[in-house]
């Protein structure tokens, strides 16, 4: 059974589903501040981990995760779960950050074409691995019809401005760009610009993402 760490107005418009990246739990910090961040603004958040990252943390075992392709029923039966219990007209939004939000933009189309979702965020979304430009992560964002935000940082190392603008994504996805922002967002400390106010602005991207849905 999908375990949910949830937080905001339960009676709030939206919730935003999220699923971590890899190598971190639900319960990581980065997790926790976007996600305060996001209560805070009026969405209602629900976090929650794949089986393989529940499993380490009672372990302690650290095993690579599965293809992001095998974790796809796993996100659509979190998506099921969290619809049992949700309002009726609650809007539902999925995502997660790096490899979450990955396996949502693979379940994406399909639950949108059913009226299951309203939307897709994916934050930090690894277009290739590190260093490896050719290794493209892109498929399946060049049909989507699914209304979808990227929020990325500038200098990404998963794929920056000049990478993904020549990718042919869908114009139904928009791309909020961190300035000067890394893989989670922070930037340099020399840029000016600091992680707090790239988190706040990406939130401030999102909730007027969530809002034109509807």
């Amino acid at each position: 059974m999908t375990a949910f760490l949830t937080e905001g107005p339960a009676d709030a418009d939206t919730t935003l589903l999220l699923a971590p990246g890899a190598g971190a739990p639900k319960t990581s910090p980065w997790m926790g501040r976007a996600s305060a961040l996001l209560a805070e603004a009026g969405l209602r958040v629900a976090r929650f981990d794949f089986a393989y990252m529940a499993a380490r943390q009672k372990s302690g075992t650290r095993r690579p995760p599965p293809r992001a392709e095998a974790l796809v029923a796993e996100y659509e039966a979190a998506v099921d779960a969290l619809s049992a219990g949700r309002p009726a007209g609650q809007r539902l939004v999925i995502g997660g950050k790096s490899l979450g939000g990955r396996v949502a933009s693979l379940a994406a189309q399909a639950l949108f074409e059913r009226g299951r979702i309203a939307g897709l965020v994916c934050l930090g979304y690894p277009f290739h691995p590190p260093n490896r430009p050719e290794q493209l992560r892109t498929r399946h964002l060049t049909t989507l019809t699914c209304p979808t935000l990227i929020v990325q940082g500038e200098r990404d190392p998963f794929g920056g401005p000049p990478e993904v603008s020549g990718y042919g994504l869908s114009p139904a996805i928009a791309v909020h760009w961190a300035t000067y922002g890394d893989h989670d967002l922070a930037p340099r400390r020399s840029s000016g610009a600091t992680l707090e106010g790239n988190l706040a602005e990406a939130v401030g991207a999102i909730v007027r993402f969530v809002d034109a849905l509807a």
